[in-house]
């Protein structure tokens, strides 16, 4: 009997292995669907970027809206009659400043 009960112990134990440490174990399986949820964020994301372009080339092949927004902010581009003011912010008048009196002659005694 008590060699019995060990070959049916080791039998379920044989029967275990595959479930656990197997091909198609549970941690196998635990893993893959980890995998899968990290693919279906990434793919979210990618549906949004996606959805975007292709509002904004719809945008520009319709409109000229659109082309002339992207001419003035990225080439800055006006149209004809047009008046242009840029306006520096409090920081980059300092660098300019700062830039200049670097650049300038050195006074020397006043005779």
């Amino acid at each position: 009997m008590k060699v019995l009960s060990l070959i049916l112990a080791a039998l379920i134990a044989l029967l275990q292995y595959p479930l656990w440490l197997g091909k198609g174990s549970w941690l196998k399986v635990w893993e893959f669907d980890q995998q899968v949820m990290t693919q279906h964020e990434i793919n979210q994301k990618l549906k949004v970027r996606n959805a975007t372009l292709d509002a904004e080339v719809r945008d520009l092949k319709q409109g000229s809206d659109a082309i002339e927004e992207r001419a003035r902010s990225e080439l800055g581009m006006i149209k004809q009659d047009e008046l242009f003011f840029h306006v520096l912010e409090e920081n980059e008048k300092n660098a300019s400043q700062a830039s200049r009196s670097e650049g300038a002659a050195p006074e020397g005694p006043k005779q």
